[in-house]
């Protein structure tokens, strides 16, 4: 059971990364592409995250609180979901999050894109004295062609608004695959437990 749970392990932490690696890869902005300034991470089906790309700790640390939100929001198997909102589990508004379910639990990515509407360039304007002073607040909603429209339509550039945000869906389509190819080949419920396992055994290690 421990090379297996390794193995599992392994293969979670893989998924992570290759999620990470698609995005930098298709992203257009400079702020993904170059700066690298995005997440991704793997949560189980009680919104704890089981493995991460090496990413930007930030964005790790609030994920949970996101997963959360939208897992209010009782999203169906194909959804999509999009939030920024500080008080649903996002960090500033740039940081966009999409939340997908998987076979296991859900999948997540948060990209700081470069603009988000608002007053000025980069929704970060330092006389600001409310959250929508700063730029387009999304709260956790279902991602679809209408409001990925009206989403770049509130923001510059829209063209590269839209290919960071096509580049992460793409993230999570490809983390859907993957966690059922994993199943596929290591069996649902193992999978499953590995993830329990994983956690537990580094709560230990912690200890």
């Amino acid at each position: 059971m421990k090379v297996e749970l390794q193995v599992i392990g392994a293969a979670l932490r893989a998924i992570a990364d290759e999620m990470n690696a698609l995005l930098v890869r298709s992203a257009f902005s400079p702020n993904i592409k170059e700066r690298r300034d995005c997440s991704t991470a793997i949560f189980d089906a009680a919104g704890r995250m089981v493995a991460q790309a090496e990413s930007i700790p930030v964005h790790l640390g609030a994920m949970p609180d996101a997963v959360a939100a939208v897992a209010a929001c009782d999203p169906g198997r194909d959804d999509v979901f999009v939030v920024n909102d500080p008080y649903a589990g996002g960090t500033h508004l740039p940081d966009i999050t999409l939340v997908s379910r998987t076979e296991l639990g859900w999948a997540v990515t948060r990209a700081h894109h470069a603009d988000v509407g608002g007053p000025e360039p980069g929704g970060l304007p330092a006389w600001s004295t409310r959250l929508d002073e700063e730029g387009v607040v999304v709260p956790p909603t279902r991602l679809d062609d209408a409001l990925l429209g009206e989403l770049v339509g509130q923001m510059r550039n829209p063209s590269e608004r839209l290919g960071d945000l096509r580049a992460q869906v793409a993230a999570h389509r490809l983390a859907e695959r993957r966690i059922a190819e994993l199943c596929g080949r290591r069996g649902r419920e193992r999978v499953a437990a590995a993830m329990d396992e994983l956690l537990a055994y580094s709560e230990r290690r912690v200890r």
